[in-house]
Formats: structure tokens, C-alpha cells, sequence
């Protein structure tokens, strides 16, 4: 879709859409002392643009997704903000072993990347900000794999989520990513939240929280119940003050499945209303995973995790 055409589109779709201004980032405090309208009264309710990954996934898409929702934050992936600022096309995706010729097609791809990171101007991404504001949406946190990126790269990176207007980047969890990145998350004076997957324990982020006061949790609640068979409540409370963000999913225990919201073992509407009671302002972020239905699709069902997030903190 052409932007000018995107833009008269997205227009239409947010008629009768409450739109809202930017909201002021800096410090968590003023964040979250923003006047701005919260989708869900009481919990800052967004949605990780992973969530549309069965659907067409541009920066421009992902955004129209999120007007007709009404939703008004967001984690946005890394991959369609850098398409969007001009990166390289890469290779399809593709699932188990490599050959040669795939593994050097990769390769290449990856040195393309690292040229094209370290030379880009921030004007794109001042421009993305820039489209995703006038439709009322904030990019609260971008996720990019600062693990696997050169020194040069995570500079970029964190140029990219202070552009945006992110309060922090997300990736996945490990001792030796905290090891890495935390003297960047100092210098830069800008959030990770560090995600988690089942392999996951109650001082799983102990380390994290120590060796930088910019390091926080983006906490995935239906990982750590599969995991855990614990309820994240207790950690939710331990570290409120050190969370980015929390992925919403609804998972059985014992590495179960994911489940439509509600049929699972992640305690979802308790931790919800913890939010509410507690006004936590951090972001509750939905993660679709769980098997779309036949004649639905991700924007029908994220649209049904809102309305279970809106029927449980008004209980």
C-alpha cells in the first residue's frame, strides 16, 4: 500500500476513534502520569505486532491492525520498523537444517544487514514515529536481536528505539546476553526488558536487575506458568518497578499448549486485575499464540483478548 493512500485509508478506518497525543518519554514516571486514553480503563493495554504474523506485516498493515482494534501502544517488531526505514530484502525463512548454499545466502544477507545498520539515517524512523503518532498510537518498545548484532549494531539499535520514542527494546533472556548488553544499556541510558521462554525460574532475572539499573523483564506470564507450574504473580510483585513490559498468553502447565484465553492455566484475569488494583502502568502487552480458528483471523482474535482483558478488570 502506498503511504499517501495508507494514511487516507487509516483515516477512515479510525473515524469515530478517540485519537490521543504522544505520550511524554523519559523516566517511567511521567510515562505513566500520561493523560493519554487507556483501550481498557485502568491497565496500559497494548499488543506485540508478533501477534500479526499470519497477516500482511508492514509498519503501514500493522498499523491499520492496530487503529480498527484501538489499541494505542505497541511493541513493535523489529524487522517491519527496518523494512520500513529501507533495509535489505532477506532470504525466506526456513525451518530446520541449512545447506551450504542456504547457510552462505544467509550469510550474506547478514553482512548486508551490518552495512546497512551502521550507514542508515534515523530520518525514517523519525518518520515512522511520525505516521504511528497522527493515528494515535505510541511505539512504546521496539524488539531487536541485540544479542546477535556487533557492537556498531546495538549503537544503532538504541539510536533507533530513542527515535521511535521506545521507552526500551526487547529480546530474549539469557546470562550471557545480561553479561553483554549491559554496559550498553549504561551508556545508553535506555531499557531492555529481557523475555523469557519455559526454561525460566522465580530469580531468573536476579542477575539481570543487579548489573544495570536499566536492565528490566518483559516477564511472558504463559511461559512461566508452563515452565514453573507457578503462578508470575509473586514475581510480578517482586520486580514491579523493574518490569518493561508483560507478554499476555494463556498456557497449560507442564510445557502445555497455548490455549484460547481462559481455557489455560496462566492465572490471566488475576494478573489483571492485580494491575488494576495495584496501578501498575506498565505495559500489558497481548501475544497471540495460541492456533487461529477457522474463519477468523489475528485481528478477530486479539479484538477477543481485549474484551477478556475489559471483562476482567471490570469484575
Amino acid at each position: 500500500m502506498k503511504r499517501r493512500g495508507f494514511l487516507i485509508n487509516t483515516a477512515g478506518l479510525a473515524a469515530g476513534i478517540s485519537l490521543v497525543p504522544v505520550m511524554s518519554f523519559g523516566s517511567s514516571t511521567n510515562l505513566f502520569r500520561s493523560s493519554r486514553k487507556l483501550p481498557v480503563k485502568g491497565i496500559n493495554l497494548g499488543v506485540i505486532t508478533y501477534s500479526f504474523r499470519s497477516m500482511p506485516g508492514s509498519a503501514e498493515e500493522l498499523l491499520e491492525y492496530l487503529t480498527v482494534l484501538g489499541l494505542t501502544t505497541v511493541e513493535l517488531m523489529g524487522s517491519p520498523a527496518e523494512e520500513f526505514a529501507g533495509a535489505p530484502e532477506g532470504p525466506a525463512k526456513r525451518w530446520g537444517n541449512l545447506t551450504d548454499s542456504e547457510k552462505k545466502e544467509l550469510d550474506e544477507y547478514n553482512q548486508q544487514m551490518t552495512k546497512w545498520r551502521t550507514s542508515v539515517s534515523m530520518e525514517p524512523f523519525k518518520e515512522l514515529r511520525k505516521i504511528y503518532h497522527d493515528s494515535g498510537v505510541t511505539i512504546e518498545i521496539i524488539k531487536l536481536p541485540l544479542d546477535r548484532m556487533s557492537p556498531e549494531e546495538i549503537d544503532y539499535s538504541f539510536k533507533v528505539a530513542k527515535t521511535l520514542g521506545a521507552r526500551g527494546i526487547t529480546l530474549e533472556r539469557s546470562d550471557q546476553t545480561i553479561d553483554k548488553l549491559s554496559p550498553y544499556a549504561d551508556q545508553h541510558k535506555k531499557l531492555i526488558g529481557y523475555h523469557n521462554h519455559a526454561k525460566v525460574d522465580f530469580n531468573s532475572w536476579d542477575q539481570a536487575v543487579v548489573k544495570s539499573k536499566y536492565n528490566a523483564i518483559n516477564l511472558d506470564v504463559g511461559h512461566y506458568v508452563a515452565g514453573t507450574n507457578e503462578s508470575p504473580i509473586p514475581l510480578i510483585e517482586k520486580y514491579h518497578d523493574r518490569i518493561l513490559n508483560l507478554h499476555l498468553k494463556d498456557r497449560k502447565m507442564n510445557n502445555g499448549d497455548n490455549m484460547p484465553w481462559g481455557q489455560g492455566d496462566t492465572p490471566l484475569k488475576e494478573i489483571l486485575q492485580l494491575l488494576r488494583d495495584k496501578k501498575y502502568r506498565f505495559m500489558a502487552t497481548i501475544e497471540l499464540e495460541y492456533p487461529i480458528p477457522e474463519n477468523s483471523d489475528a485481528v478477530q482474535e486479539v479484538r477477543k483478548c481485549i474484551d477478556f482483558c475489559q471483562q476482567a478488570v471490570d469484575s
